[in-house]
């Protein structure tokens, strides 16, 4: 397949949108991000690139914590809103009707609505040039109930929102399974 090049660009697929918490100046706030990932696993941490002018990342350097909220694909339109609009100027979590909750924590605020949430500790804030790299300790994880099979949250419940950067721009949700995990691959071994 003949290949086109594009010089250095922050393409990678799928991109998580997720809705990011925190408490500035007293009052719960959201922004999505989709440049965010898991980053370790014990302790449990991960990341999220925030531009250092975004209002949420002042309250998270206020308070130390943040939440992650995976939205699922029927909250498609407040998560482009919480994008598209400054919490300086609106208060989004009214705006979209969230059930803010706090839990360990009590500085991150969590959407009740989004089936997944983990509530965050920070461990660094990182200056990499346009974007601050936050890397957050997971101190708890929430799931709806609904959302889970064998006690463990299932993707095809959670229902996800991926971003599609590019030419498109669009949001999309998961698609069908393509194989097991663990397993696909054994036909390869030697």
């Amino acid at each position: 397949m003949k290949k086109v090049t594009l010089g250095a660009q922050t393409l990678l697929y799928p991109m998580p949108a997720f809705l990011i918490g925190a408490n500035v100046a007293g009052r719960a706030n959201f922004m999505t991000a989709a440049w965010s990932g898991i980053a370790n696993s014990n302790p449990p941490m991960v990341t999220v690139a925030l531009q250092h002018h975004r209002h949420t990342l002042k309250g998270i350097k206020e308070n130390g914590t943040f939440s992650i909220n995976v939205p699922t694909e029927n909250q498609v339109k407040e998560t482009d809103y919480c994008g598209i609009v400054s919490g300086t100027k609106q208060d989004k979590a009214a705006d979209c009707g969230f059930a803010v909750f706090y839990g360990l924590l009590k500085t991150a605020p969590l959407i009740e609505q989004c089936p997944l949430n983990l509530e965050c500790k920070v461990v660094h804030i990182l200056n990499l040039g346009s974007h601050a790299l936050v890397v957050g300790q997971i101190e708890e994880t929430h799931v709806s109930e609904g959302c889970t099979t064998g006690g463990l949250p299932d993707a095809t419940k959670v229902r996800p929102i991926i971003y599609g950067s590019g030419s498109e721009k669009r949001y999309y949700g998961l698609g069908a399974p393509l194989a097991q995990a663990f397993s696909a691959g054994k036909d390869l071994k030697r």
